[in-house]
């Protein structure tokens, strides 16, 4: 059978390495064959993930590999099946919650209120949430002990888009949902929704309801928007975090983030750090031009 991958005299350089450092090999019985990380991984059974992958639908670095015999390091490399990520550490662990209004964003209050640690007893690993909602908001917040993908859906400059539902007072007209897209001026600068939309059938003269997504995370950043124009939240849910919805699950209730879910975050993630080592290496290009450049003394 030919395969995909080029062989391991073209990959690895095993005799120009150092005899203290060794080269992982992907066909040495140090590895661990690719089948069983899958199939521990909870893809697939050993033997329908043996089927995926003769059939080309799994790649490892970006490889497409057919072998049976091949082998990898889980440590280090990255495994997709069918162009999706798969999380091959088996010890880390996302979980939505639902969170009910009157809950603080936490694990440890100081003031004694209502935090998260009373959804995280069923499970053994030490969670955290990614992001907060304030107390007076419900809905979608992600539990994880994974630091790195942590940090990259809480940061702002990441751009992970949130979808919130207000019910807001007033009724709420096609300008004020322009206005919410175009941009509004705050006290800490300008900011403009993604997208904004008036729930149809939702809007009376007391109250509407309004789906507002972006991917600011400022401080009751959607609050404040709706404020502004005139309309003040009286109850806030987030409804999605980048790919993961809420869906039935109801306030206080937690569920493990699916296969799908997971996958489409770690490809966010890995498409961040990409661009964030592309970012670095042209600054260190840039600095080392600039470096060759000033005239000597």
């Amino acid at each position: 059978m030919t395969s995909d991958n080029p062989t391991p005299s073209e990959d690895f350089e095993s005799d120009a390495q150092p005899a203290d450092k060794p080269r992982f090999d992907p066909f040495e019985p140090e590895g661990v064959r690719l089948q069983k990380v899958l199939a521990a991984a909870g893809v697939a059974s050993r033997r329908v993930s043996e089927q995926y992958i003769v059939e080309g639908r799994v790649r490892v670095n970006g490889v497409v590999v057919r072998e049976l015999g091949r082998r990898i390091d889980p440590e280090n490399d990255q495994v997709e099946v069918n162009n999706v990520p798969v999380q091959l550490d088996t010890t880390k662990r996302y979980v939505v919650l639902n969170k009910p209004v009157g809950v603080v964003s936490t694990m440890a209050d100081e003031r004694g209120r209502a935090d998260l640690t009373q959804y995280t007893h069923d499970y053994d690993e030490r969670l955290f949430n990614v992001g907060r909602l304030d107390a007076e908001t419900s809905g979608l917040l992600i539990l994880t002990n994974d630091g790195d993908l942590a940090h990259m859906l809480a940061h702002p400059s990441f751009g992970v888009l949130k979808t919130y539902i207000a019910k807001v007072s007033g009724r709420v007209t096609a300008q004020d949902i322009a206005t919410l897209t175009r941009g509004i001026e705050l006290e800490d600068g300008v900011i403009a929704a993604d997208k904004a939309r008036l729930l149809a059938g939702q809007s009376s003269g007391d109250s509407s309801l309004v789906e507002i997504t972006l991917h600011s995370g400022k401080n009751r950043i959607v609050r404040r928007m709706l404020a502004a124009i005139g309309h003040p939240v009286l109850e806030l849910v987030r409804r999605q975090f980048g790919p993961v919805s809420l869906g039935t699950l109801r306030p206080g209730q937690t569920r493990e983030l699916t296969k799908v879910e997971l996958g489409e975050l770690l490809t966010i993630s890995r498409e961040v750090t990409k661009l964030d080592k592309a970012e670095r290496d042209a600054e260190r290009a840039a600095a080392r031009a600039a470096a060759e450049t000033e005239p000597s003394e």
